[in-house]
């Protein structure tokens, strides 16, 4: 069984997205986790959300508990205040689910 998460992001500022995703990756690996799809978006056509989302991708982990773990670790949390927070003015959890 897989835990994974449909994700949507306005990011901001591409280039520095593409350094905390390069950054991030082998910390996610090591907890087992990976990307499953990963799209630019042009045009939303319906959202239960305000926020802006021009992407969207799919995240994955063993179970819960282990994404719960990637979260909270404390190199990625560096990763996060280094590089995410300054490339991504939204995130959105569009569903979560057992796979």
């Amino acid at each position: 069984m897989l835990f994974e998460m449909l994700v949507g992001l306005e990011v901001s500022d591409d280039k520095a997205y593409q350094v905390y995703r390069n950054a991030m990756k082998p910390i996610l690996i090591a907890y087992g986790g990976s990307f499953g799809y990963d799209f630019k978006i042009a045009e939303v056509l319906l959202s239960e959300v305000d926020e802006s989302i021009n992407r969207v991708f799919t995240i994955r982990f063993p179970d819960e508990g282990v994404m719960n773990k990637f979260f909270s670790d404390s190199d990625y949390l560096k990763v996060k205040s280094e590089h995410f927070e300054s490339s991504v003015s939204s995130t959105t959890i569009i569903a979560s689910y057992q796979k």
